[in-house]
């Protein structure tokens, strides 16, 4: 294996701000505002924090769950394990994790899945949050 030899990554390497860069091109990301909107849309919003940033945080309503961990075989339609919902390529999947950045690498790959329509959460929950609250002041 090579090591890196410096803070760019290295010759073949990406540092993660270049994957996560990388990996936004091809998302049409939601708004925290849209988020309503694209639930209304038929989109399928899927909350990836794990249970204690849920159980501290709440729950962001009209999401399914799914462990980061198993995500790509419970979405891909392809996939024995996938989740009933899950069987139209072409829906709109909106993910959604604690700050915005696991979500933009996990809809990354499941638009090379063949999910097209996958994107994120700009800010992830607590940028919906943040919206609640001044919405509700």
């Amino acid at each position: 294996m090579t090591q890196r030899d410096s803070t760019d990554g290295g010759p073949g390497f990406l540092t993660i701000d270049q994957l996560l860069a990388e990996s936004r091109v091809g998302l049409q990301r939601v708004q925290p505002a849209d988020l309503e909107r694209e639930m209304e849309g038929g989109a399928l919003i899927v909350d990836t924090r794990p249970v204690e940033q849920r159980e501290r945080d709440g729950e962001l309503p009209g999401a399914v769950v799914i462990d980061r961990n198993v995500l790509e075989w419970r979405l891909d339609p392809s996939s024995p394990h996938r989740i009933p919902t899950a069987g139209d390529a072409s829906r709109r999947i909106v993910i959604v994790c604690n700050e915005g950045y696991s979500s933009s690498l996990a809809a990354h790959t499941l638009q090379r899945l063949g999910l097209p329509r996958a994107t994120d959460l700009v800010g992830g929950f607590q940028a919906w949050a943040a919206l609640k609250r001044t919405e509700s002041d």
